[in-house]
């Protein structure tokens, strides 16, 4: 879709506040999961990111994660903390295969691979990024936890993407 300059710069910078008040909604959700397995989460951010990547192309929706989690750890004070640095590679990272994998492959993968794939990424990234923050590589024994617990919620990263790309999309009109 060729877009205006103006009006993309409008429609990634809405996105970009969508995806950081979802990023910032799910902070607030108390998670059953985060005293048996801190650290998962729903993603929801990541519908964003995935449905920017389908609509404008990987490299803004890489700018869209990049800065919903800049602005989002500036706001809960966690910037330049452990909780950014796994926050950020992990959305950077998935947000770069995300988009690979729909400009590449999206003829294998559906919307659903393409989001379990990067909730894979996602967690490890992070994993990756406490294994070098500790110097110890103990947290790479959290990796089945993490792989497992990135199904459900890429799954349904990946559904409702696909959702609400269907029924929403951007006209020139």
């Amino acid at each position: 879709m060729a877009y205006s300059h103006t009006r993309r710069v409008v429609y990634l910078g809405l996105a970009t506040g969508l995806a950081l008040g979802l990023h910032i909604f799910e902070a607030m959700i108390p998670m059953p999961t985060d005293v048996m397995i801190p650290g998962v989460k729903l993603g929801l951010a990541n519908i964003v990111t995935l449905y920017v990547i389908m609509n404008f192309g990987t490299k803004d929706g890489v700018v869209v994660s990049i800065l919903r989690t800049l602005l989002g750890s500036l706001m809960s004070g966690t910037f330049m903390t452990p909780t950014f640095y796994f926050s950020f590679s992990g959305g950077l990272i998935s947000a770069v295969v995300m988009g690979l994998l729909y400009r590449y492959a999206s003829k294998y993968f559906s919307m659903i691979g393409i989001s379990l794939v990067g909730a894979l990424t996602h967690n490890l990234a992070q994993l990756g990024v406490a294994a070098l923050m500790i110097e110890q590589n103990l947290m790479l024994m959290y990796l089945p936890v993490m792989l497992f617990a990135a199904l459900p919620t890429g799954a349904f990263v990946g559904l409702v993407t696909g959702k609400v790309n269907r029924y929403f999309s951007f006209d020139e009109g």
